[in-house]
């Protein structure tokens, strides 16, 4: 009895096909979002180093990269997604783009300026919908390259309609996949200090 046990349990084994199971983190199901598609969210792979301009803005503003519970994924209702649409536009219109590698302390990142880089249009976007109540866990800054091959920082918002890109280039809100970048790295959702590799 047992010898057939074995042998049926070999063939029905042999017999399956391979699959990838991708499971949601448990922070994301607890927060009544319900099921989650993988493919519309970025994949972080493993750990990486996070930009050194950034580390001196958490030194600087602790309050912007304070750690948080699990990660958050913002159910996006109409009001939300308004919200959303106003901030991007109004920080896109209120910062004169100006690049800041060429000063003696090189990459400066920085929120609430009046000039800035990408990175400061991303940062000064969080800012303000953290002010707005959305939660930091769910506001991540992400660096890629754009089609030209340049360095790029952009805010990547984590709603139920996946990852969404605020990108000052473009008043346009875009799905990861659709914003034109090649992804490079991303900040934690938990903890701002930390960053993985995309």
């Amino acid at each position: 009895m047992i010898r057939h046990l074995i042998l049926a349990f070999s063939v029905t084994a042999s017999m399956m096909v391979p699959f990838q199971a991708v499971a949601a983190p448990l922070g994301e199901l607890s927060r009544g979002v319900g099921f989650v598609n993988p493919a519309l969210y970025l994949q972080q792979k493993g750990p990486t180093l996070a930009p050194f301009a950034q580390i001196r803005f958490c030194l600087q503003n602790p309050g912007d990269c304070e750690v948080g519970s699990s990660a958050a994924i913002v159910t996006l209702t109409s009001e939300k997604n308004a919200e959303l649409q106003r901030v991007n536009r109004a920080v896109n219109g209120a910062i004169i783009p100006v690049n800041d590698r060429s000063g003696t302390m090189g990459d400066v990142w920085q929120a609430d300026v009046s000039a800035g880089d990408c990175e400061d249009f991303a940062l000064t976007k969080r800012r303000k919908l953290m002010s707005l109540g959305w939660p930091a866990t769910a506001l991540r800054i992400a660096v890629a390259r754009t089609r030209e091959g340049e360095g790029h920082a952009v805010l990547v918002v984590k709603t139920s309609d996946g990852d969404l890109v605020l990108d000052n280039r473009t008043s346009r809100i875009r799905p990861f996949r659709q914003a034109g970048l090649s992804w490079i790295k991303i900040q934690s959702g938990e903890n701002p200090r930390l960053w993985f590799a995309l």
